[in-house]
């Protein structure tokens, strides 16, 4: 039997609600906005300069996401041929497509967070 929310979801919502599924769930976790954003304003960035701009992350949950950020084509990673070897990361094109979701989601913290000031006072 299905939920009564499904017998009464339109079509449309019923799509959209799954985008915003898939969307939270490849970009789901405390870093990956992070990461993301940081490239975008950095262009191309190694391992230990991610590791410094991002405060906070750890070695093992960086690399981890960035593989998953990779993985989803968001990412992507050139290994340069230098002594010793090391690795570059830059944003895709698709990857620079979250460009106004970042900024805005930026824009409404920097928003909300005055709002919260303004109401202590």
């Amino acid at each position: 039997m299905k939920k009564k929310a499904e017998i009464n979801a339109s079509p449309i919502c019923q799509v959209r609600m799954q985008a915003i599924s898939d969307s939270m769930s490849l970009l789901s976790g405390k870093w990956k906005f992070h990461i993301l954003g940081t490239l975008i304003e950095g262009d191309k960035l190694g391992f230990m300069d991610l590791l410094r701009e991002i405060d906070g992350i750890g070695t093992k949950m960086l690399s981890k996401e960035l593989q998953d950020l990779e993985m989803n084509n968001l990412i992507s990673r050139t290994v340069l041929h230098t002594r010793p070897i090391s690795v570059s990361y830059s944003i895709t094109d698709y990857g620079k497509t979250l460009s106004p979701v970042i900024d805005a989601l930026a824009k409404w913290g920097i928003e909300y967070r005055k709002s919260l000031f303004e109401s202590d006072s």
